[in-house]
């Protein structure tokens, strides 16, 4: 079993503290105490710890997607499927599950502390800024998953963007990368790819690597690898990651691969 799946079951809500651990207790439940008599406290757990980072992940992705999802005042098939998605790729034991869910459920309540939330998963991020955009990512994803991004969960993005230290134009640049992933492989809650014209696809292979068609060879190598390298699941799972979302990571660099190839195969006709 995961750090993750151990801790969630015995008591890292009292060690997190704050608004999140406050959070995860309530979601953990009867639990919450199960796991105590077997958990080693000498464990440190100050902030900055991976393992910390980890459950602050977590309880921040669940929680902070069911906040968005409600933004338009209802919850649509489609963003409930995607949570689940994310639950079923990260292979969640029964417990998780439930955890996750019921974070979900509570990023739904109107008196969910999302301002206090963030500030402290950025404070627990400690300026690991790559898993603050995977962050984002995973929200953007989840708030497209009916096909569009509407106008109240915009204003949220952009509003928690800046909670997290994230520019409007890191923003933006995020948003069109994923709307450029959701138009070259279809929606994020299905597994297939759709098939479009080569030329818009060309076009949106661009975007998915944030270059212009116009742009060097050498500068598109860089983007393509300066991609890789922020998203390896190895490395983001280092600084914090949930094991559990491994597969997330791994998914986002094959479509990043994908895009490059794409472009490599055009330019070479």
């Amino acid at each position: 079993m995961s750090w993750l799946g151990k801790f969630l079951g015995g008591a890292f809500g009292f060690l997190l503290g704050g608004p999140l651990g406050a959070i995860l207790g309530a979601s953990v439940g009867h639990h919450f105490d199960s796991g105590l008599e077997a958990f080693d406290f000498d464990e440190s757990l100050s902030p900055g710890d991976k393992h910390r980072i980890q459950t602050a992940f977590f309880t921040a992705t669940f929680s902070v997607m069911g906040h968005i999802a409600k933004a338009d005042g209802r919850v649509s098939q489609a963003e409930i499927d995607l949570a689940k998605r994310v639950m079923d790729e990260m292979g969640l034991s029964a417990n998780l599950r439930s955890t996750a869910i019921k974070l979900f459920q509570q990023g739904k309540s109107k008196d969910f502390p999302l301002d206090d939330a963030l500030r402290q998963f950025r404070h627990e991020c400690q300026r690991r800024t790559d898993l603050i955009r995977m962050f984002l990512e995973i929200q953007l994803q989840a708030a497209m998953a009916d096909g569009h991004l509407d106008e109240a969960k915009d204003k949220l993005l952009i509003k928690i963007c800046g909670i997290l230290g994230l520019s409007r134009f890191d923003y933006e640049r995020i948003k069109l990368q994923i709307l450029a992933q959701y138009r070259l492989y279809g929606s994020q809650h299905r597994q297939q790819y759709q098939s479009i014209k080569k030329e818009d696809n060309l076009a949106t292979a661009y975007e998915v690597l944030g270059v212009r068609p116009n742009a060097s060879d050498s500068d598109i190598k860089k983007a393509y690898r300066r991609l890789i390298s922020r998203h390896h699941p190895d490395k983001l799972v280092a600084k914090g990651l949930p094991e559990e979302m491994m597969t997330l990571a791994k998914e986002k660099t094959q479509k990043i691969t994908k895009a490059y190839e794409t472009i490599s195969e055009a330019r070479k006709r």
